[in-house]
């Protein structure tokens, strides 16, 4: 199915009320990650600390480092940094190395439902700076809307402790902990938003993983795979996401 189609039958479904993930889902590229390699490159942490998260990172592909810690962790490497300062290198960042691999239907598809006056929310376990300044600012969803990695920040500086980290379950909690048990539609792209997109009416697997393509062809839920931005080809996609994973 192309994307127009697509797009067209997920439209006439009339969502009122639809939830997204957002790496891999929204955008081709795992922002998460990305901002990890990119802010220690830019040195906005300390030498050790930088040293520390590549080696726990490490230990979560080796799988000795669940999902939730390692996206908690990469949020609270930042503690004592300026909030002012972080939102402005996410913002950054999200532009030069995120906003050229944004899927245009996507992109398309949450436009088309804001105008129609659909209540939208993005999910994610990457920290928040980096999600609101892409969703925000991109996409047109409000902050207030974004459920994303966070910790308490006090005196504006971040701090080290955890305030949500929503992946798998937990992706979940956060939609009805904000009074969203039964949305519409959702779309997610990987495992971890499994439970997230169960509580849909109707759910979308988008760009989805292997793990997640299991699941959704199992239960008979339609499958989508966005095409390429129109910025470069596939290559040259590939060898932008190298170059994020490039160490500092």
């Amino acid at each position: 199915m192309g994307p127009e189609a697509w797009l067209e039958e997920v439209l006439a479904e009339e969502p009122r009320v639809a939830v997204f993930d957002c790496d891999g889902t929204l955008w081709r590229e795992d922002a998460g990650l990305g901002f990890m390699h990119w802010s220690l490159r830019q040195e906005l942490v300390a030498r050790p600390a930088a040293e520390w998260l590549l080696e726990r990172y490490r230990g979560y592909e080796a799988g000795t480092v669940d999902e939730a810690t390692i996206c908690g962790e990469m949020v609270q490497v930042y503690a004592g940094l300026s909030e002012h300062e972080l939102r402005e290198a996410a913002a950054r960042f999200f532009e030069d190395e995120v906003e050229p691999h944004i899927f245009p239907v996507m992109e398309e598809l949450v436009g088309e439902l804001l105008e129609g006056e659909a209540e939208l929310w993005a999910v994610s376990s990457t920290n928040h700076w980096v999600i609101e300044a892409g969703v925000t600012g991109r996409f047109g969803i409000p902050a207030e809307r974004v459920l994303a990695a966070r910790v308490r920040v006090a005196g504006g500086l971040a701090t080290g402790d955890l305030l949500s980290v929503p992946t798998d379950e937990a992706k979940a909690a956060a939609l009805r902990r904000a009074g969203v048990s039964a949305p519409d539609a959702g779309f997610g792209n990987s495992v971890h938003d499994l439970q997230m997109l169960q509580m849909a009416r109707k759910p979308y697997a988008v760009n989805p993983t292997p793990a997640l393509l299991d699941h959704a062809r199992a239960a008979g839920w339609p499958v989508f795979f966005p095409p390429a931005t129109p910025n470069g080809t596939g290559e040259k996609q590939q060898a932008g996401r190298i170059d994020l994973l490039r160490p500092f």
